[in-house]
């Protein structure tokens, strides 16, 4: 074989393990990139659930602290202030 055809039969074998090198590197990639596309829609997902849930407490509370407000005789309502020390 002439050294010309051993450069392009070298030339050739590396640059296709090149290329399979780099279909390899980037489907690990994107296939990275996809589990943590899942993980941050489970972690999205929970926080919605969680405040959801938040809400409908919220809301009983309210609720109930409505029906209490009903049956009990109340001096002072509470307020979002903070409490003075002369109480």
């Amino acid at each position: 074989m002439s050294t010309k055809a051993k450069l392009t039969l070298g030339a050739s074998i590396v640059l296709c393990c090149g290329t399979i090198y780099g279909v390899h590197y980037l489907q690990r990639f994107e296939k990275d990139l996809m589990r943590q596309g899942l993980e941050k829609d489970d972690e999205r997902r929970r926080k919605l659930q969680q405040r959801e849930e938040n809400m409908r407490e919220l809301e009983e509370q309210q609720a109930l602290h409505q029906e209490l407000l009903k049956t009990q005789t109340v001096s002072k309502l509470p307020s979002s202030e903070p409490a003075s020390e002369d109480d």
